[in-house]
């Protein structure tokens, strides 16, 4: 599965380390909400496991073909999808985002696509601007609208690093215009097919499917509950991806092949093009750098996510999960260990952003056995 996009099962653990695998695993097992792992070594994949449950309602298992919410996990896609663009001539990374969202207020005049790309666009986060009222999820479209009403900054544009869902929606927006198409069919025409990630997807209820779909749980002290959506949950370019551990090994793949974009690009993408106050760790395009690693997590209601490249060793580990804890990153970390036994790792991070914490919609909270 490197450029030749080699189809077939991907090899699972290698002999010898069922045991310690199955005792790293052990909290995704049985029937609790679970999780799919990848390892790959230079874009080839070392191993491919899945434990747990998808659905506990329908008894349905986690496979490696399970496709889970990405949560900000989204956002490298978003980061390349302008990438793609700009090499087309679409656009230039230092455009004004006034430019292509001319309704955006005056204070946002010296904000470029970069200060959205790097977080630090001093654009308020749209999450605090919801109304109290509200009670059905918001677009992208609405997103823009609550910016609308924002007369200040937060702070001068490029002055500080801010993680910012609000930067990544206007992003897919901005996608859409330089395009002339919807976010989701420039995702699926221009990355995910040519990639062979058939059933990844930018999620647009009423517009497309989920194949394959892993619902979202929380634990309660006492039982597991369905907290698969909230109001922040139909928002596309900060979280909506949907994709499997298998179809994240290709994206690995053609990352570390060179595909889709020149290394030039990826090269931009995966470096520290700014600090983000934490010591040596910068943020590039959709990825946090540092300690010799490219990184990034997606929470949301209902999911945890990692993807983590050890860059001198070459090396990738992908978890997703179904579940609002644990952090991914224990089990992320005693895989690369397993492979790497001396890598240097990057620190685990609390969540990023607060759509961790954002509210559920009304009623969607279910008990599940």
């Amino acid at each position: 599965m490197t450029g030749n996009d080699k189809a077939g099962v991907m090899p699972r653990e290698p002999h010898g380390m069922e045991g310690e695998f199955e005792s790293i695993l052990r909290a995704y097992a049985g029937l609790t909400p679970g999780a799919a792992v990848a390892v790959l070594r230079r874009g080839e994949p070392l191993l491919l496991h899945a434990s747990g449950l998808a659905d506990l309602d329908a008894r349905t298992p986690v496979t490696p073909a399970t496709q889970f919410r990405l949560a900000s996990v989204s956002k490298q896609f978003t980061a390349a999808a302008l990438l793609l663009l700009a090499e087309q001539g679409r656009l230039e990374l230092d455009d004004a985002v006034r430019d292509w969202l001319p309704t955006l207020p005056s204070a946002t005049r010296g904000v470029t696509l970069r200060h959205l790309l790097t977080h630090t666009s001093g654009i308020a986060d749209f999450e605090a601007l919801i109304e109290p009222e509200r009670c059905e999820p918001l677009s992208d479209a609405d997103v823009l609208r609550l910016i609308e009403r924002e007369p200040h900054l937060q702070f001068p544009p490029g002055t500080r690093f801010c993680y910012s869902n609000t930067g990544y929606i206007l992003l897919a927006l901005v996608i859409e215009r330089a395009a002339r198409c919807r976010y989701a069919s420039f995702l699926r025409e221009r990355i995910f097919e040519p990639l062979g990630m058939r059933h990844a997807v930018a999620h647009e209820a009423g517009l497309s499917v989920v194949a394959h779909r892993a619902f979202g749980y929380t634990w309660d002290g006492q039982s597991w509950q369905r907290t698969d959506q909230s109001l922040t949950s139909a928002t596309l370019g900060d979280g909506g991806i949907y994709a499997s551990v298998e179809e994240l090994a290709r994206w690995d793949a053609a990352i570390e092949g060179g595909r889709l974009l020149p290394p030039a690009r990826w090269q931009e993408a995966l470096s520290a093009v700014v600090a983000t106050g934490k010591p040596g760790i910068g943020y590039g395009f959709g990825w946090r750098v540092g300690h010799g690693a490219a990184w990034h997590s997606g929470e949301t209601v209902g999911f945890r996510n990692l993807i983590l490249r050890l860059l001198e060793p070459r090396l990738t580990v992908i978890v997703l999960t179904n579940r609002s804890a644990p952090s991914p990153y224990p089990l992320a970390a005693a895989l690369a260990r397993r492979y790497e036994p001396q890598a240097v790792l990057p620190p685990d991070e609390p969540a990023a952003g607060p759509d961790a914490a954002a509210r559920l919609l009304p009623g969607t909270t279910v008990s599940a056995p």
